[in-house]
């Protein structure tokens, strides 16, 4: 039974080998958006809040007099094609995230990229999930993404995740994502 699944996936392998020396390889699409995290509501731009404190932990973070170890936001923030409040959008980053370091502010990020059809025709419905560290204060961090849905089914890839603004009185922040996806 063993040396019968070992030959089945020796074979398999060598069929994704083989497809990808004949030009069969995954492409990569390249897709940059702005995501609106909104904590606090600022009309007229900013109507309501986005990102929903549900888990209020009790360790302040060290030089921190805001966030704490443990605290959860859940997420329905705004993907725009740039990173003005009403620039076009395209999607939706919907789940969660919450701060997973004693020592530094540090997330975990889970979430899905829902894209709409002013994403481009081909990429409506379709989503993107990513599950990362995020270390909130660093230039730019990876976002590993394990899957999507639609266009994008049975992806992988990563993203590059840049803060472009910083609201420190009202924790808003937008953040530029490229995304680069192989399927």
């Amino acid at each position: 039974m063993a040396n019968k699944l070992i030959l089945i996936l020796s074979a398999a392998s060598l069929l994704l080998v083989s497809l990808e020396l004949a030009g069969v390889a995954a492409t990569t699409t390249h897709l940059r958006f702005y995501m609106h995290d909104i904590v606090t509501a600022l009309p007229p731009l900013y109507p309501v809040a986005t990102a929903v404190p549900t888990v209020k932990g009790v360790t302040l973070l060290p030089n921190d007099p805001i966030n704490r170890f443990g605290d959860t936001y859940v997420i329905d923030d705004s993907l725009t094609e740039g990173p003005e409040a009403d620039s076009r959008l395209v999607g939706r980053a919907q789940g969660y995230y919450m701060f997973a370091s004693q020592t530094d502010p540090s997330l975990l990020l889970s979430a899905n990229m829902v894209f709409t059809a002013a994403a481009g025709k081909q990429y409506n419905g379709s989503s993107v999930a990513v599950l990362a560290r995020d270390a909130i204060l660093d230039a730019v961090r990876e976002l590993p993404v394990v899957g999507g849905t639609g266009v994008f089914r049975g992806a992988r890839g990563y993203g590059l995740l840049r803060t472009h603004s910083f609201n420190l009185s009202s924790n808003n922040a937008v953040l530029q994502i490229d995304v680069y996806v192989q399927v």
